[in-house]
């Protein structure tokens, strides 16, 4: 199955400019409201009437759009997660930009995705990727684009200040991922405290990584 066959494409208008910009609003309504619905009431629980009802439009919009709720889900998250990888992208590529404060940028994101219902999206997705071969492909798909953004910034690391021996720039990306897929798990469940200080130990490897760029300076 392709990666477009879970959620159709939007259907091309016969003529003019208004009738693209429709459809296109229709689709942003719905899947703004899939979005809402989701964060409501979790993946098992979101139903493609709930979402119609949600964003205004007919049952059958949702189906002739996405023709399933998997596939809606999909777009939905697939839609969610370029935008905010493309964030991700522009904030570490400006070169002018010590590494640690784009890290203290990148947590002060975290928060906003956890805001946003970017972040239980992605956990409902990724539990249910668990049963569902196809979704955890999906799932695959978009978490290798931000691990291949968090190798280059180790490689990036790995020029500036120094050899990270004995990891590697993938070591890194691996354990950098892990530990804010973590973080987003341990906060979705309520679960920081002052013993378990999620947040507090996101941001202290920011200053971690200040630390060594000034010992670099010196």
């Amino acid at each position: 199955m392709s990666k477009t066959s879970l959620s159709r494409k939007a259907p091309a208008a016969k003529a003019g400019a208004a009738p693209v910009r429709k459809v296109e609003a229709t689709r942003r309504a719905i899947l703004d409201a899939t979005q809402k619905v989701l964060r409501d009431n979790g993946y098992s629980g979101l139903s493609t009437r709930d979402v119609a009802l949600a964003a205004g439009v007919p049952l059958s919009q949702i189906h002739y759009h996405f023709a399933s709720k998997q596939g809606l889900v999909v777009a939905m998250f697939e839609y969610q997660n370029a935008k905010l990888l493309d964030r991700q992208r522009e904030m570490y590529g400006d070169p002018s930009t010590p590494i640690s404060a784009q890290w203290e940028r990148a947590c002060d994101y975290f928060d906003e995705d956890l805001k946003s219902g970017y972040v239980r999206t992605l956990m409902e997705l990724w539990a249910a990727g668990w049963s569902d071969p196809e979704l955890a492909r999906v799932v695959r798909d978009s978490t290798s684009g931000w691990m291949d953004l968090l190798t280059d910034v180790a490689e990036r690391a790995e020029r500036e200040l120094g050899s990270l021996d004995p990891f590697s720039a993938e070591d890194i990306s691996a354990l950098v991922g892990a530990a804010f897929i973590g973080a987003e798990a341990y906060l979705l469940l309520d679960f920081e405290s002052k013993r378990i200080p999620v947040r507090r130990a996101l941001r202290r490897i920011g200053e971690a990584i200040r630390r060594l760029e000034r010992a670099r300076r010196k």
